[in-house]
């Protein structure tokens, strides 16, 4: 367990003393108490709450109300590590709606939020941030933008692409973003960016060069065996140890 109360100075801090930085999802009461209890430093109420627990087909679906209700869940949990969430599908058009639902999440429990995008957003994230509120940005595979895409697709191949994931991410570092998490990004673009921006990267599908990892703790554990990313490798099989408690349970209710 952490015993002290981790800050945006402390993650930002690990990069520079060259620590990786372990990140999980959270979504509830227990899982946020688990993963504090296990030491992990970084906490997101993501987005991805809709398919692993709502099951929503992607994170479009995902709503302001769902999100803070999810939040306050986990902030229950008074947890040492930092916990944030994310902005929702279309919860950011505006200046004015990007500052008052990352005001709502602040609300509910945040101590940081998290959006999708680079320079396009970009009056978005110093609208936020000039409200004092941290955030950490989202470059490479965007899921809110899954159904334009086509799919999640590995971004960085393309020189364009690379061009405009450097320029992205040394614009959110410039504008006061404290971390930016990269998801299937090649892995030498990502190992790049990570060596030319002073926050800390935190990759997902991203290679071993990120100043940290993310993880969906779902595909950590194997708490949902109807689909694993690629590029996680579940170290526990939960759903095959819940189903294995309830089959002999019902069994001894038979053999009574």
């Amino acid at each position: 367990m952490t015993t002290m109360k981790i800050s945006v100075a402390e993650i930002r801090a690990m990069k520079s003393r060259g620590e990786k930085i372990a990140a999980l999802t959270a979504y509830d009461f227990p899982m946020a108490k688990l993963l504090d209890e296990a030491g992990v430093p970084f906490l997101l109420v993501g987005d991805s709450v809709g398919m692993v627990v709502l099951g929503y087909p992607n994170t479009t679906h995902v709503t302001m109300a769902e999100i803070e209700h999810h939040l306050r869940a986990a902030a229950r949990a008074k947890p040492n590590a930092l916990l944030g969430a994310d902005l929702p599908f279309k919860s950011y058009e505006t200046i004015s709606e990007a500052v008052a639902n990352a005001k709502k999440l602040v609300a509910a429990g945040a101590e940081y939020v998290k959006a999708e995008g680079g320079c396009e957003i970009l009056p978005q994230v110093k609208a936020i941030i000039a409200e004092g509120i941290s955030f950490c940005g989202h470059l490479g595979m965007l899921p809110q933008h899954v159904l334009e895409e086509g799919g999640y697709k590995i971004k960085g191949k393309q020189e364009a692409e690379h061009q405009k994931l450097l320029d992205d991410a040394k614009a959110l570092a410039d504008a006061g973003a404290f971390a930016i998490v990269l998801e299937l990004v090649t892995s030498p673009v990502a190992k790049e960016i990570s060596e030319k921006i002073s926050v800390p990267t935190i990759g997902i599908g991203s290679g071993p060069d990120c100043d940290g990892q993310i993880l969906v703790t779902h595909d950590l554990t194997g708490s949902f065996p109807w689909f694993t990313p690629k590029f996680a490798k579940p170290l526990a099989n939960c759903a095959g140890e819940i189903k294995k408690a309830v089959t002999t349970w019902k069994n001894s209710l038979t053999a009574v």
